[in-house]
């Protein structure tokens, strides 16, 4: 079910413009796939889907990060303050623009971060401590402008 979901995923993404993650889970439906918000954000993450300015798009299949923009650009384009709490960091982004932010956190591997969870216009970034929270914070800072 998995690998027909993911094949339907790609086939939107290729056939039209979608801007959102409840436009594509309607799309989805559609087709007869049925998901939680939970599991459609696995399939971006897994698949590899970013968010750019014209809406969702797979990357390049000659190489995955080809088409992926920087951690700078996509923080410079939907991210608009982050904000710590002891080891833990609040990334407010442009309304829908979450969940790009967080899968350019966790495709950049930074070593301050354990993990992240996005909504719709907040990122969580949990990290081990509160040092490297800080740390991970002045440099995202720089990234936002």
């Amino acid at each position: 079910m998995k690998q027909q979901r993911h094949a339907a995923i790609r086939d939107l993404l290729s056939t039209r413009t979608i801007s959102n993650q409840d436009e594509l889970r309607k799309k989805l439906a559609q087709r007869g796939f049925n998901v939680t918000q939970a599991t459609l954000s696995r399939d971006i993450h897994e698949l590899r889907i970013y968010k750019g300015p014209a809406g969702y798009a797979l990357p390049n299949a000659d190489d995955e990060h080809s088409d992926m923009p920087s951690i700078e650009d996509t923080l410079s384009n939907f991210g608009l303050e982050v904000r710590q709490a002891q080891n833990l960091l609040v990334l407010i982004t442009t309304t829908g623009s979450a969940q790009p932010v967080a899968a350019a956190v966790d495709y950049e591997d930074f070593e301050e971060v354990v993990g992240t969870i996005a909504g719709d216009d907040n990122v969580l970034v949990i990290c081990p401590d509160a040092k490297q929270a800080t740390a991970l914070r002045a440099r995202i800072e720089g990234f936002i402008g």
